[in-house]
């Protein structure tokens, strides 16, 4: 993930003046509490929340739990991805775990931004081949890694975060019960 993050940075770095200066112009700054909501399910994601700083997450409900599908994290792009893509209503939320700071950015006018400076669309490109590996890459470690060491995983890529996510949805983010995570916590 960290070579994709760095491409995307390097990417991004190179754009010329007048992509940059339509990126700023299309989008803004905005704080959110802890456990606010950015997407709720049912509605549509019209905007990408890029992470500056805090923690937050995707979730649905089955059967009265929530189960939590994806942590972000500083630099992480928070969406629902097919309701973003397919502008339909999503079956996910998003919420912050933390309070958190988030560059906004609204759909329509980044399509609109894409078609009059095609670097943007290039960028575009990157940021969904990045989530692609991201979700590749979820889904190869659980079903290669045991539940011991997906939590290692995620305490050595995220150890500043790991206690302010509550348990509860950190049990769920791995596909672990809580008891499981506690004694998993316990002999660490």
């Amino acid at each position: 993930m960290v070579l994709s993050r760095n491409r995307i940075t390097n990417f991004i770095n190179q754009l010329g003046n007048d992509s940059i200066s339509a990126l700023h112009n299309i989008s803004s700054i905005k704080s959110f509490k802890k456990g606010d909501y950015l997407l709720r399910e049912g509605q549509i994601c019209k905007c990408s929340f890029f992470i500056e700083a805090g923690v937050a997450r995707k979730f649905y409900p089955n059967e009265g739990k929530e189960i939590t599908t994806q942590l972000f994290f500083e630099q992480d792009l928070a969406i629902s991805f097919e309701s973003y893509a397919l502008q339909t209503t999503s079956k996910e939320s998003i919420q912050a775990l933390t309070d958190i700071s988030v560059t906004v950015m609204d759909y329509l006018e980044f399509q609109e931004a894409k078609r009059a400076y095609p670097k943007l669309a290039e960028l575009d490109i990157l940021l969904i081949e990045h989530y692609t590996i991201w979700l590749e890459e979820r889904m190869f470690h659980f079903h290669t890694l045991d539940a011991k060491e997906r939590y290692l995983l995620l305490l050595q890529n995220q150890p500043h975060y790991i206690k302010k996510i509550p348990l509860t949805i950190l049990a769920s983010f791995l596909g672990i019960s809580l008891e499981t995570l506690s004694r998993i916590r316990a002999k660490i």
